[in-house]
């Protein structure tokens, strides 16, 4: 009876503590939000050249590392050298138009003054003077813009950052416009994480998160919540006019009904145990609300002055 009775304590003893790990797990989960769907992301700019020609020099290789101002490639120069003579030639004889026009209305001026000439040779020189002062205004735009497209044949970094998808060499031709590589921003880099929208409430703009990546789960890092995604692409078709423009985020699986997930940015802050690359698989997990950034009505300010001070 008694063996009985210790086996009905204990079973019930189980019972509880299962319930109640269960029940502080959940609650867990609920107050501090965390995801495995989370990625590492960053802006991608495409290096397309402003003029057209043949490339004459590349100066970097694919995968390496470029700061701004850095000589990406160079285009065959001559042609655009030869337009800027023509320019020149063309801004000279400009000027010395205008210098004769202008001389001509000053005799002409002087002329109809002692009433020598009539009134129609006077404004005719007026009339000749303006249009030779537009043809040296149209002739200096000119070879400025000649100076600009040669400028414009070495194309250099915009930004800090790697190369990539770089497959070109000496001699290929290249046209103004279309893309030849991208440059990964270094300065760009954020953990895109997808939250439920029942684990939003939760979050906030300036709230730390701790943050692993796969592989390395013994090394966290720390980043900070810089803002809350506003929508997200519709999978029923509804929303076609945000196709491309709204995050495409799919659904995980629940019991009764599939809640939407929103992406959260989050900015790293902390030191990450390997390089950022885009899409890094990255576990996200939300530090409680009182573990924010100082700060008490404007977070966002808070950590935006956190990051810059670093």
């Amino acid at each position: 009876m008694k063996t009985r009775l210790f086996n009905y304590v204990i079973t019930l003893g189980l019972v509880v503590f299962a319930g109640w790990a269960a029940f502080c797990l959940y609650h867990r989960y609920i107050q501090n939000p965390w995801t495995r769907d989370s990625q590492v992301r960053a802006n991608i700019v495409g290096i397309a050249p402003r003029v057209s020609g043949p490339i004459v020099q590349v100066a970097v290789h694919d995968n390496q590392e470029v700061k701004k101002g850095d000589l990406l490639f160079e285009i065959d120069p001559t042609d655009f050298q030869a337009q800027l003579d023509l320019a020149t030639g063309q801004v000279q004889n400009a000027e010395a138009n205008f210098k004769q026009q202008q001389q001509n209305l000053d005799r002409q001026t002087d002329l109809y003054k002692t009433r020598v000439n009539a009134l129609m040779d006077f404004q005719n020189a007026q009339d000749s003077f303006a249009a030779a002062k537009a043809q040296l205004v149209a002739a200096k735009a000119n070879r400025k813009l000649a100076a600009l497209n040669l400028s414009y044949t070495k194309v250099c970094s915009t930004v800090d950052g790697y190369v990539t998808n770089m497959n070109t060499s000496p001699g290929t031709y290249v046209t103004a416009g279309n893309q030849l590589m991208a440059l990964v921003d270094t300065d760009s880099f954020w953990v895109a994480a997808y939250f439920k929208e029942t684990q939003l409430p939760h979050i906030a703009v300036g709230q730390k998160a701790k943050l692993t990546f796969m592989g390395y789960p013994n090394q966290p890092f720390e980043g900070v919540v810089r803002s809350i995604g506003w929508g997200t692409y519709l999978q029923d078709g509804s929303d076609s006019a945000g196709s491309g423009l709204l995050p495409s985020i799919s659904q995980t699986i629940d019991w009764v009904r599939l809640p939407q997930r929103f992406a959260v940015r989050i900015k790293v802050v902390g030191r990450p145990p390997v390089p950022l690359r885009i899409g890094q698989t990255v576990y996200a997990a939300m530090m409680p609300m009182r573990e924010r950034f100082d700060g008490p009505k404007k977070p966002l300010i808070a950590a935006e002055h956190a990051l810059t001070s670093k």
